[in-house]
Order: C-alpha cells, then structure tokens, then sequence
C-alpha cells in the first residue's frame, strides 16, 4: 500500500511540480529558495500521505505546505531584512492557493527565467529540466551522461547566477520578447534533440528527454497560443518523435530515415505535429499581414509571410511524413525548403542538410558540389555528419574508395558507440 502511495506522489509531483515552483518563486521571487519549498512539501508529502492518504486536491496541499513553511522561515530569522520582513507579510495574507491563470502565468515567468541568457546552455538545460521537468539531478545527470556532482554544480550555479544578477522574475516585453523567446526554443530543443540523437553514450536515442521536451513545448504552446514559432517547434518535435520505434533496431542499432519501417510510425504524433504546423504558417501569416497593415512592408517584402526556422523544419518533416514510401517523398520541395531556411537562418549545417535534398532532387553530384563548398567551414570542423554524408554522395557516385576514407573518418569523431558502429559498417560495405 505505502508503495502505490509513494508512485501516487512521484506521479503527482512530476505534474504538479513546475506549477508549485513556479507559484512560488511567484511570490518569493527567488527561484532557488522556491524549489527549496517546495522540496520540503515533497518531503512532507512523503511523511504524511502513505497514512492520511493523498488529499483530493494534491496540487493545493503542496503549496499550502509550501507557503507556510516560507512563513516559518522567515519568522525564525531574526536579522531578516525589512524586504523579507515584508515577503513574510505578503505570504501570510496571500489566502487562498493561487487560480489557475495566475499559476499559468507565475509558470511563464519561470520558463523565461529558467532559460535566461544570463545562465550558459548547460545550466539553462539543468535547470529547465530541475524546476519545469521535475527531474532529479541525478535523473539530470544520467540523460546527460555527466557525473551527478556535475550536474548539481550547473543547476546550483544557475540559481545563484539569478539572484546574484537579480535577474527578475518576469515575462520580457516588446523588442526584448523575440530574443528571449528565441533562447527557451533554443533550451527545449537541445533537450529533445539530445533525446533524439544522442551525442555519446552506448543509446541511439534516450526517448525519456524527448517526452521531456515534448511536455515543455506543448505546456509553453498553452501559455502562448499566438506565437507561430512555438507551434512550429512543438510540429517539429511531435513529428520526429513519430519515428522513435522505427528508428532503432532490435538490438538497439540506428535504423537511417529511408530504411525505417513506416509502418511502425506513431501516425497519433503525426496528426498532431501536422495540426500544430497548420497553426504555425496560419498565425505567420497573419502576423504577416498584420506587419503589412502598420506599414512594414518593406520588412514584409522579405520577411514577412516567411515561416521561422522551426516551422520550415516542421514543414521539411512533414513531406517525409506524408510520404508512406520513401520513392514518394518529394525532395524537390524539401531542398526548396532548405533554400528558404538558408535565406532566413544560414548556417553550414542548414547546408549540409541542404546539400542532401539537392543529392536526392537532383542527383548525388549537385549535393557533392555544396558539399565541397563548405567542407572547410570552422562550425563544421570535427562535426561527423560532414564526413558521413559526404561518404554516402560518394558511395552513390561509385567511388567506393574515397566513400570508405569519409566514412572512417566519420566514424573517429563520433562519441556515440551506435552511431560508430554503423559507420563502421558502412565502410566495409565500400
């Protein structure tokens, strides 16, 4: 019995956790002290419920809990400041648990604070994962595969990054909005893509950091329906995530995109990420128009009515999934794609995924001729897919040899032991 109590409080905390952070650093404007609260009502809850049983609003009694242990808090330290003084005077007369839409507000705040410029990647991702995942450091450390002092350390040293920058807790406003926007859908994809494709260890993929990332992106879509690039990410990340069964083998091993199963595709995670997509372009282009109706037109000529970055790679993952036969996904449409994204966010690896549209368009040459334009970019020295890529144009191209030296090379600079084995693997069949 007390163990179907304590997976009851797992559960109810993996749910109600970043709503009682967020609620509190709400109020105590302290992110760090307010997961200190609100670990101590877990811990209460761990006492008190395999006895009482788990109260009918679990989400209320936590934070409760929480509020009066801030209250006893501040009450014990004498030579708290007048501000605290005030905090605890606050926090008395709050009354009643706060309604949902200041909660999903207080939730927004901690979002954009937990993904703060301020903080280094590392940490933004420690922390998103800590107080809006509701993972444990070591659960941190493990997905991440650094030891669980390390990840400690990161998410430690973010909170104090906040406090001693008195970073403020708060949704930006106006010019600032886009940057900092651009920053937390920069966080919840670097959780899903290290999910996704994992940079070491012995997995392919580690499918608990996407559902991960895929929780915070649809929670962040709720809190702000009218922002294109959100639906755009969460079109994205729902559609990868549809492949995840077809996408390793039996024995674990990577299955590549045009070899997979499409059978066993979760045609559910389709449907919704080609659903959020459609609300992607649809708000784009009304924020189009809307830019053309104040008289940015000139900005409109060539920005305007052009998905983000997100929501082309969303469209880009859509013809694949449209696609029940790999003869029939339509490359021609994906490398025009990849032209727009390259306009709109230019980048070597945009080209290099560029260059493999182009190679299934229009044969291996034409990707193999922008390939070897950007072979000698900085950003993509030691990054692997270069070599492997360049490796299948050439297999394609019947120079088995040189295909074989790439897929070597491709293989030494890979961390994940999957991903080395199969390029491995590739080079011999050369």
């Amino acid at each position: 019995m007390a163990s179907d109590t304590h997976r009851a409080i797992e559960a109810v905390w993996r749910i109600e956790a970043p709503r009682l952070i967020a609620g509190l650093a709400g109020l105590v404007r302290d992110v760090g002290l307010a997961e200190e609260l609100a670990q101590d009502a877990l811990v209460a809850a761990l006492e008190q419920w395999p006895e009482s049983g788990v109260p009918r609003n679990p989400g209320a009694w936590l934070m409760t809990v929480s509020k009066r242990r801030a209250v006893d808090l501040i009450r014990r330290n004498e030579r708290m400041s007048r501000n605290l003084a005030e905090l605890g005077h606050r926090l008395e007369t709050a009354g009643e648990p706060p309604e949902p839409d200041e909660i999903e507000d207080d939730l927004l705040r901690l979002v954009f604070t937990a993904c703060h410029p301020a903080l280094s990647m590392e940490a933004r991702v420690a922390l998103t994962l800590r107080v809006l995942g509701g993972l444990s450091t070591d659960e941190i450390a493990r997905a991440f595969l650094v030891p669980e002092p390390t990840a400690a350390q990161r998410i430690v040293r973010a909170k104090r990054t906040l406090a001693d920058r008195k970073v403020p807790f708060e949704v930006p406003q106006g010019a600032e909005l886009a940057g900092r926007l651009s920053s937390v859908l920069e966080v919840i994809y670097l959780i899903f893509n290290e999910g996704y494709s994992a940079t070491a260890g012995d997995d392919w993929m580690r499918p608990g950091l996407c559902e991960d990332a895929l929780r915070l992106g649809r929670v962040l879509a709720g809190l702000m329906p009218a922002e294109p690039e959100v639906h755009g990410l969460v079109a994205l990340m729902e559609i990868q995530a549809s492949r995840a069964a077809a996408r390793v083998g039996p024995s674990g091993e990577p299955v590549l995109l045009l070899e997979q199963d499409r059978t066993r595709w979760d045609r559910l995670l389709i449907g919704r990420g080609l659903a959020a997509l459609a609300r992607a372009e649809s708000l784009a282009e009304e924020r189009a128009a809307s830019l053309a109706a104040e008289g940015a037109a000139r900005l409109g000529e060539e920005r305007a009515g052009v998905a983000g970055a997100y929501t082309l790679q969303a469209a880009i993952a859509a013809c694949h999934a449209r696609a029940f036969d790999p003869g029939d996904t339509d490359w021609v449409r994906i490398a025009g794609l990849y032209e727009s994204l390259a306009r709109l966010a230019r980048s070597p690896v945009v080209e290099l995924n560029r260059a493999v549209a182009l190679s299934m368009a229009y044969g291996p040459a034409v990707g193999l001729d922008l390939l070897d334009q950007i072979v000698d970019e900085p950003a993509l020295k030691g990054y692997h897919l270069l070599p492997s890529v360049r490796g299948d144009l050439l297999f394609r191209l019947g120079r088995r040899g040189e295909a074989r030296a790439e897929f070597e090379r491709a293989a030494s600079m890979t961390r994940n032991s999957r991903e080395r084995a199969l390029l491995h693997e590739r080079a011999a069949a050369c």
